[in-house]
């Protein structure tokens, strides 16, 4: 038997696991681990202030906050020198003893957003505009967070760590949040560089991304995405996402607004067999989980019981 390491690393490599991996509460098994900085540049707080100096408010039972007030409302306030240090030692705490603490799981590494944390020290709406208004310092910035990334990618390398992850929520519930051609222009040669350093440092890379994000997931393939996280499909499609399938792999549980919401425990059921067959392939490609907020999401024990059980039954 594969230990769970090798599961999740045969997995996203499509080099044929014995079983589906597992990410799910702890009385159902995980085959993950983590580790990331302390504290993170990335942390999204529930309420108070970052290290970036954005203001955050708890948005309701959600465990997320929001930014009520960004720290860079215009462009000459921005200073480079007043970045978050993450070569700071104190910061890297975790790494001691990461990989023996992790044991036989996949070890799993924390990075920092190149969208999400643009915005939260510019403004949503200011990002945006300043795309054609200020690109200049858009890219500055945007540059500052892909060279964050590429030394918390050395740090993980050298505490053999196994994959790398941040988030960046770029759909909304039917098209990406800016133009296509507009992520490629700004963000892809970014991602890039984050993926191509993770690679040469032996990762294998992650990202969480919710929202429509059809029109930019074969340019995430083309610069090296080994795996996208999505708790929604249902907006996009499964047919349409399964045409991906065995070109990138899918770390998803039950579409959390729809399916796991609104369906009935056979559905739920049903749909966790449509996951697996139209997302993997007879040699992977395919990660069930569990959406780790279900207060937030509103979802009920008994769904979550149908949803693991059934993930637990489906042979690779």
């Amino acid at each position: 038997m594969m230990t769970p390491r090798q599961v999740v690393t045969a997995t996203v490599a499509f080099t044929g696991p014995d079983r589906l991996p597992r990410s799910f509460p702890a009385s159902y098994g995980n085959d993950f681990a983590g580790v990331g900085m302390t504290p993170s540049p990335d942390a999204r707080p529930s309420t108070g202030v970052d290290e970036w100096g954005a203001v955050w408010e708890n948005i309701g039972v959600c465990r997320l906050g929001e930014v009520k007030e960004y720290p860079i409302k215009d462009w000459a306030e921005f200073d480079p020198a007043k970045v978050p240090d993450i070569r700071l030692e104190s910061r890297w705490s975790q790494l001691a003893g990461a990989r023996e603490r992790a044991g036989d799981q996949y070890l799993l590494a924390n990075g920092i957003s190149l969208y999400e944390r643009v915005h939260f020290v510019r403004g949503l709406e200011n990002t945006w505009t300043d795309i054609y208004t200020n690109p200049d310092e858009l890219r500055a910035l945007i540059d500052v967070l892909v060279e964050m990334n590429l030394y918390a990618i050395e740090r993980y390398r050298e505490a053999q760590a196994d994959g790398f992850i941040f988030c960046d929520d770029w759909g909304l519930q039917d098209r990406l949040m800016i133009s296509p051609a507009k992520w490629r222009e700004f963000w892809k040669p970014a991602y890039a560089r984050v993926y191509a350093a993770a690679k040469a440092a032996g990762l294998q890379t992650f990202l969480h991304s919710c929202g429509y994000i059809l029109d930019i997931l074969p340019d995430f393939i083309e610069i090296g995405l080994d795996v996208i996280q999505m708790d929604q499909q249902e907006n996009m499609g499964l047919d349409r996402l399964a045409q991906y399938a065995g070109q990138i792999a899918f770390w998803c549980p039950v579409d959390i607004q729809a399916t796991m919401c609104r369906g009935s425990l056979a559905d739920i059921r049903a749909y966790c067999h449509k996951l697996a067959e139209k997302l993997g392939t007879p040699q992977g490609g395919f990660l069930p989980k569990w959406y780790g907020d279900p207060v937030g999401a509103g979802h009920r024990q008994d769904a979550i019981d149908a949803m693991c059980q059934e993930f637990l039954a489906i042979p690779a």
